[in-house]
């Protein structure tokens, strides 16, 4: 199983959490904490739209696995392309972890850095059109133009 996993659209959250559950559920963690993420029907906004840089999201995400196995875990995430509807899934985070406090710790941290460093650009749909979120964009390090 892909512990990263791109999907179209809305994401199929009980499908992905199930599966998750049903793979890790026997590799003697005592934790599998997760994280979904719901698109809130706020700002006149008919739902949000995403575009992703993959091989840079790539790289982010295997440097979190590196953090996790160094913590005896590993990290799952799930993360929608295109348009995602009001009160839909775009985002899945988990941590399976033998403790449970690393599992807590750990999802917080994972969450707050994808929101920070993940190379995925955020549009807000309304009225049929992509409209970028600057307003809640969060500059990821390294970027922009050299001089």
């Amino acid at each position: 199983m892909k512990k990263l996993q791109l999907f179209e659209g809305a994401l199929p959250v009980e499908e992905i959490t199930n599966s998750w559950y049903q793979e890790f559920k026997v590799s003697n963690y005592g934790a599998i904490i997760t994280f979904v993420g719901v698109v809130r029907d706020e700002n006149s906004i008919d739902g949000l739209s995403f575009d992703i840089y993959e091989p840079i999201l790539n790289s982010w995400f295997d440097s979190w696995q590196q953090k996790a196995k160094e913590k005896n875990a590993i990290v799952l995430m799930a993360h929608s392309k295109g348009d995602v509807l009001n009160h839909e899934s775009s985002y899945i985070a988990a941590v399976c972890s033998p403790k449970r406090r690393v599992a807590l710790e750990m999802i917080d941290q994972f969450v707050e850095d994808f929101k920070a460093q993940a190379p995925i650009w955020k549009y807000d749909i309304i009225n049929k059109n992509r409209v970028y979120a600057s307003d809640r964009s969060t500059k990821i390090k390294g970027s922009g133009i050299l001089s």
